[in-house]
């Protein structure tokens, strides 16, 4: 009865000490989980389980590497908002799997996406057909963005990251079959260099830019 009872009182300090750290670590954790987050979350309950199970070690065993974990979230969400190399390394970049109604079969096979999971994703948002829709971007998060065409379908230039705090966006520039050396002579005209640049978009051949100064 004594170890029902201890296993009953560690469940709910535990539940509520995880409830804490998770408020700590942001609502971003709960809505979406990058790699990082899904690695720290599986770790932080397997940690709990075996406190649980193991009613003779002292939960301070479990509280101490749990707080670990979250100051560790915490400090790689920070790194991860300030860099966007380290970002791009650990939560990945969108891929462009439908442009223009034409499927990107290469990308597809690069990010291992079949046309069964391109298929099952478009019948959950009510598509029928892959020529509904005009763009489709695979997010860092498994979920597939969809832009379908308008009401007459008629094709429109999607936004498309240039620079992204400071960073070129190489695969922006292949797409366009454009290369570093013509977008520094297109900044150069506006007088501003590469590393001015917070955030540049190219959309019907023309460059939208927003400065850090503009921040």
């Amino acid at each position: 009865m004594q170890e029902i009872i201890s296993v009953a009182l560690r469940t709910i300090l535990f539940y509520f000490f995880i409830v804490f750290l998770y408020r700590i670590m942001g609502k971003r954790e709960i809505a979406q989980l990058g790699v990082i987050d899904l690695i720290i979350s599986i770790l932080m309950a397997e940690l709990v389980a075996i406190s649980i199970e193991d009613v003779e070690k002292t939960v301070w065993m479990t509280i101490v590497p749990l707080f670990l974990l979250g100051g560790l979230e915490v400090l790689l969400a920070y790194i991860s908002v300030k860099s966007r190399k380290f970002r791009a390394f650990f939560g990945g970049k969108p891929s462009l799997i439908i442009c223009n109604g034409i499927v990107n079969y290469r990308e597809m096979m690069s990010q291992r996406y079949n046309m069964d999971d391109l298929l099952l994703a478009l019948r959950q948002q009510e598509i029928k057909d892959i020529a509904e829709v005009e763009y489709a971007f695979l997010e860092p998060n498994g979920k597939l963005s969809i832009f379908k065409y308008n009401f007459l379908k008629t094709s429109s230039m999607y936004p498309m990251p240039l620079i992204l705090d400071g960073d070129v966006n190489k695969k922006t520039l292949d797409f366009l079959k454009k290369d570093r050396y013509w977008l520094e002579k297109e900044l150069a005209k506006k007088s501003y260099q590469v590393k001015d640049i917070f955030y540049a978009f190219y959309k019907k051949n023309k460059i939208y830019i927003i400065t850090y100064k503009e921040l």
